[in-house]
């Protein structure tokens, strides 16, 4: 077997015959580097040649941090210890598993050259053997001799469970009736042991490991009682060539011989195969970087379909590697959501990465964030499922950045570590890039972290390509990925969750944009909580004067929670007073006169008529969402709370009985009201009249004026219409 490493420059003297048929050039100093992975088989030598990814070398260049792939090239006559031995056989049967599914999964793909693996025969020997050798010879085995173990299985079945009449006669009691021996107790033949039936256990056995172990699709379709868990280890340590040993001259037909020499070669790893040297076999893929990338988004990224278009293919013509939604930063629940961006980069161990990707990886959060924001500017489409930006607050939802290495610990080559570790750069991890410090939600605060990741698990992961395994991973990651960030942010910043006692949220946002402007955000379910972020790098809570004077200011007007950690729920209070978001929408009602005004507080309960008709209200989501109620007529206005989920259509004989004189309708939306607003600053605002009316029109074009039923507005909208700072009499 030979080796050679993706990208490292050869003298061409030592590889020219090994890399007999394949095109490598050379360059003028006489050297020569491969840009290909995989696997091909060298007619010339007479065996296989293995090329591996650049990764198996460290930034020296050196291959298990102490050779250089010059000495390991002839395998067999290299100074590499049996473990690094074993290991390379095995890594190289995971890369041609890996690209094998690649292959599979992106037929469109023109990176990958494939040829089949030529089949077991008869003619000129390999001179070494691989375990991938091995592994695919079994498994062809199986698939094309069918009918050979559909023989073996009759011919052992064959005459079992007959009666030993000899054995009968000689042992058993008889029964004398009619002048005839009637025998009770039958003996039947007793089996022998069968060497074929057992040759076919180890084999399945062997090819049930297989599947187990490197996710080859294997149809086992005997009934045998299969060799596993312990008892099967003790066969790979040396029992099964033992037995094999043992059993060797049982078996005289060229099946049956072939047979055991593949699975004495699967015990032994030394076995001649025979095979048809002059075919050629070859499974390789160019660039395979761009397997790793397939591997990395397949293992933590979403689907490209369900994203929205252009967030992963950008418009200036940038590709974004890997993609996600997952629960934000700040949030306690799942529900409020923020896309992951990564990059996955495929270099030596240890290779630094470079600014232009740096800031690539800036250029792709900025474009997502645009292209979020049109999406909820275009009225022609549906709004996405995740909003970057904050109307109330103005602020930046904070997407975290990910560079994916991949890494091999030096003298730990084990496929079980599925964890990710941050990069140790020499800088901060996550790297946080701003302009102002203080404005962690602003649109220019960008969060960058580096990790490092098993490659040896993650090609084995994706080679087996087992659906459940590669979902629990992502999760796992996902999880892995999100708590760390959180970390990192907490060291770096105060949070600061509040809740307004009673003030009018943009109202308050308005007037204090420049003190607040990139430093709160509203993460919550809950819109009426607030998060303020300052940067304390000094200590958590240790804040500059600057800093403590704007907390105090807010807590004059919203309750804080002080104690903070990110994930957990807000610890406040609950509201004092009820509580106004700019989405919320307001039921504006006329009442013609005193008596009619009387009626409504002393029912607490109004009606408007519902339908099309001129006066009437039309039953629309706007209409069953609504909050408040705004109440106006010549004795002026009030303003009252909504019980929630009481909105009832009644009609004439419902009036009726309520004491309403003379309903000419036939129905009525009848709206419930809980309480009369006193304190906050809804309670006090006062309206513009000729705004009020403008806005009135607005929404119903046919009427115009106070003769109007009732409409239902955004909070937004309604308070474009307050007066500030003196009293007029709206209503005349």
């Amino acid at each position: 077997m030979r080796i050679l490493v993706e990208e490292y420059q050869y003298d061409a003297t030592l590889v020219r015959d090994v890399l007999q048929g394949i095109d490598a050039l050379q360059n003028v100093e006489g050297l020569v580097s491969l840009s290909y992975v995989g696997y091909f088989y060298n007619t010339k030598l007479k065996d296989c040649v293995f090329i591996l990814p650049k990764v198996l070398m460290d930034e020296r260049s050196r291959v298990f941090s102490k050779y250089s792939p010059c000495e390991i090239i002839h395998m067999d006559k290299s100074k590499l210890t049996d473990e690094e031995r074993m290991f390379l056989y095995e890594f190289a049967v995971w890369i041609y598993r890996a690209v094998d599914v690649f292959h599979h999964t992106h037929k469109d793909t023109d990176i990958v050259y494939h040829r089949r693996i030529s089949q077991v025969g008869r003619g000129m020997r390999k001179r070494t053997n691989t375990l991938l050798d091995i592994l695919l010879s079994l498994i062809q085995f199986n698939k094309d001799n069918r009918s050979y173990v559909t023989f073996i299985l009759k011919n052992i079945h064959s005459g079992f469970n007959k009666i030993n009449w000899t054995q009968t006669i000689n042992h058993s009691p008889a029964i004398i009736q009619n002048e005839e021996a009637v025998y009770v107790k039958m003996v039947n033949k007793k089996r022998k042991v069968n060497f074929d039936e057992e040759l076919l256990i180890i084999y399945f056995s062997i090819l049930a490991y297989i599947s187990e172990t490197y996710g080859f699709h294997v149809d086992i379709q005997v009934g045998f009682p299969l060799i596993k868990g312990a008892k099967f280890d003790s066969y790979l340590n040396g029992r099964g060539v033992i037995r094999l040993r043992q059993i060797k001259y049982k078996y005289f037909s060229d099946k049956a011989l072939e047979l055991w020499n593949l699975c004495y070669a699967f015990f032994a790893h030394r076995t001649e195969i025979t095979t048809s040297a002059e075919l050629k076999e070859y499974l390789l893929v160019k660039n395979f970087y761009v397997v790793f990338e397939a591997i990395i988004d397949e293992l933590i990224g979403d689907n490209k379909d369900d994203l929205p278009i252009d967030f992963k293919e950008q418009k200036d013509g940038k590709l974004v590697d890997h993609l996600y939604t997952y629960p934000g930063l700040i949030e306690a629940d799942d529900e409020q959501r923020t896309y992951y961006i990564g990059d996955s980069k495929y270099y030596k161990l240890g290779a630094p990465l470079g600014d232009t990707s740096i800031y690539k990886q800036y250029t792709y959060a900025r474009n997502i964030v645009q292209y979020n924001i049109d999406l909820w500017m275009d009225e022609t489409l549906p709004d996405p499922d995740i909003r970057l930006r904050d109307d109330v607050t103005e602020g930046y939802n904070i997407i975290p950045n990910f560079f994916i290495s991949a890494a091999m610990k030096p003298g730990d080559y084990s496929y079980n570590h599925r964890e990710i570790e941050l990069t140790k750069t020499g800088k901060k991890n996550p790297e946080i890039k701003y302009q102002f410090k203080d404005r962690l939600f602003d649109r220019d605060t960008m969060l960058l972290s580096r990790y490092n990741v098993n490659f040896l698990f993650v090609v084995s992961l994706y080679a087996r390509n087992r659906q459940s395994e590669k979902t629990v991973w992502k999760d796992e990651v996902r999880e892995q990925f999100r708590n760390q960030i959180r970390n990192v942010l907490e060291h770096e910043y105060s949070f600061y969750p509040m809740r307004s006692r009673g003030v009018i949220l943009e109202d308050y946002m308005t007037k204090h944009f420049r003190q607040l402007n990139g430093k709160v955000f509203t993460p919550f379910q809950d819109r009426s909580i607030l998060t303020l972020a300052l940067h304390t790098p000094n200590g958590k809570h240790l804040l500059t004067s600057e800093q403590a004077e704007l907390l105090k200011m807010l807590k004059e007007d919203f309750d804080v929670d002080d104690d903070y950690n990110l994930g957990a729920e807000p610890q406040l209070p609950p509201p004092t007073d009820i509580q106004f978001n700019v989405d919320d929408y307001v039921l504006v009602g006329y009442y013609r006169d005193e008596d009619q005004l009387n009626w409504i507080l002393s029912k607490k309960h109004y009606n408007v008529r519902s339908g099309k008709d001129r006066g009437s209200l039309d039953l629309s989501a706007s209409v069953c969402t609504a909050r408040f109620m705004l109440l106006y007529g010549k004795k002026g206005v009030y303003k009252f709370s909504l019980k929630p989920n009481t909105l009832r259509i009644w009609d004439k004989q419902d009036m009726k009985n309520d004491g309403y004189k003379n309903p000419h309708h036939d129905f009525y939306l009848m709206f419930f009201l809980e309480e009369q607003l006193t304190k906050g600053d809804f309670a006090k605002m006062e309206f513009d009249k000729d705004k009020l009316k403008t806005m009135l029109n607005k929404y119903n074009k046919d009427n115009a004026g106070h003769d109007k039923g009732a409409i239902a507005v955004p909070f937004s909208e309604l308070i474009k219409c307050k007066i500030e700072n003196r009293t007029l009499d709206l209503f005349d």
